[in-house]
C-alpha cells in the first residue's frame, strides 16, 4: 500500500470523524478533526467544503474564502460552494467577485432560482456602493470646503491661519504641526484647538501632505452621541443577540463592535454605511426591527 493511499484512508477516516462531531452537536472538535484529515489529504474535498461551512459560522471569513475559493478554482461547476463564496464575498463588499461566482451557477444550471435572486441582490447592492462612493466624495468635498471663518477658534488662531493663507478645512490638512509652531505668535495653545477641531471630524494636521484624496473618517466612538435618553433602559441594554437578525446582519454589527440596542440607536444611518460589510439590506432590516420595538437609529439633527 502506497504511502499517498495510506494518506487517503486516514483522511476518509477523519472525515467520518469530524462528521460525526457535527451530528452531536460539538463543533469545535469537528473543526479539529477536519482538519486532521486536510494534514492527511490536503486534497480531500467534502472535507474542505464542511470546514469552510463550519468556519463560515464561526466569523473565520478569510479562511473560509480560502477553502471556497480552492474548491472552486477547478473546471468542475460546485454549486453550493459556489453560493457560499458569493455570500462571503458580499459581506466583504467583493461584489464583482459574487457575481461571478453566481453567473458561474447561472450558466451551469440556467434556473437555479436562488442563484438568479441573488445576483438581482448583488448587482443592486454594486450600485449601490458606486452611489455611496459618489456620496462620499461629495461629503468630503463639502468637508474640507468649509471656511476656517465657521468655526469658533480663538482670534490669535484666526489672525495665523489667515496670515498663513489658510482659509479652509482643507487648507488645514496641507499644513503641518511644524510649519505652524514656527509661524510667529503661533503656540501650544493655538495648536491644541486647531488640532482638536480637526479631531473631532476625522481629519488631522498634515494629512494631505500623506494621503492621496482625503476622506473624513469615523468620529471615534468616544465622540459620538450617546444612546438617547427615552430609550428605556430594559431595550437601551438589550443585547443584539436577542434581535432577530439575518446571520449577514449580525456579523455586521459584531465587525462594527455593536453589543447592545441602545448602542445601535445611538448610530447614524450614515455611519452604519459608511462602514465596511454594510450594505442597504442589513440597513434596511436594522430598521425594520428597530421600528417594531418603537426605536430609531439617530438622526444627523438629534
Amino acid at each position: 500500500m502506497t504511502v499517498a493511499s495510506i494518506n487517503e484512508r486516514a483522511a476518509e477516516e477523519y472525515f467520518r470523524r469530524g462528521l460525526e462531531a457535527e451530528e452531536a452537536g460539538d463543533f469545535d472538535k469537528a473543526v479539529e478533526t477536519y482538519r486532521r484529515a486536510l494534514n492527511e489529504d490536503p486534497d480531500h474535498e467534502a472535507t474542505s467544503f464542511r470546514l469552510a461551512v463550519l468556519l463560515d459560522r464561526e466569523g473565520e471569513d478569510e479562511e473560509a474564502i480560502e477553502l471556497y475559493e480552492s474548491l472552486t478554482a477547478g473546471g468542475e461547476v460546485k454549486v453550493a460552494a459556489l453560493m457560499n463564496l458569493a455570500v462571503l464575498y458580499e459581506d466583504h463588499d467583493r461584489y464583482e467577485e459574487a457575481a461571478r461566482c453566481l453567473r458561474a451557477v447561472l450558466e451551469s444550471n440556467p434556473h437555479h432560482a436562488r442563484a438568479k435572486l441573488y445576483l438581482k441582490d448583488v448587482e443592486s447592492a454594486l450600485s449601490t456602493t458606486v452611489q455611496q462612493e459618489q456620496r462620499k466624495l461629495t461629503t468630503r468635498d463639502a468637508v474640507l470646503d468649509v471656511p476656517i471663518n465657521d468655526f469658533e477658534l480663538s482670534v490669535r488662531s484666526r489672525n495665523a491661519l489667515k496670515k498663513m493663507n489658510v482659509h479652509t478645512l482643507g487648507d488645514l490638512l496641507k499644513v503641518s504641526e511644524q510649519e505652524l509652531m514656527s509661524f510667529k505668535n503661533f503656540g501650544e495653545t493655538s495648536l491644541s484647538e486647531i488640532k482638536s477641531l480637526l479631531a473631532g471630524r476625522g481629519l488631522r494636521l498634515g494629512q494631505a501632505l500623506e494621503e492621496g484624496p482625503v476622506v473624513p473618517s469615523p468620529v471615534p466612538a468616544a465622540d459620538r452621541h450617546a444612546p438617547a435618553d427615552d430609550i428605556p433602559e430594559e431595550l437601551s441594554d438589550r443585547p443584539i443577540a436577542d434581535m432577530e437578525l439575518s446571520v449577514r446582519s449580525r456579523k455586521a454589527l459584531q465587525r462594527l463592535n455593536i453589543q447592545t440596542i441602545g448602542e445601535l440607536c445611538s448610530r447614524t444611518e450614515e455611519e452604519l454605511l459608511g462602514c465596511k460589510n454594510f450594505g442597504q439590506t442589513s440597513l434596511s432590516e436594522i430598521k425594520r426591527i428597530l421600528a417594531s420595538l418603537s426605536l430609531s437609529l439617530r438622526r444627523l439633527d438629534d
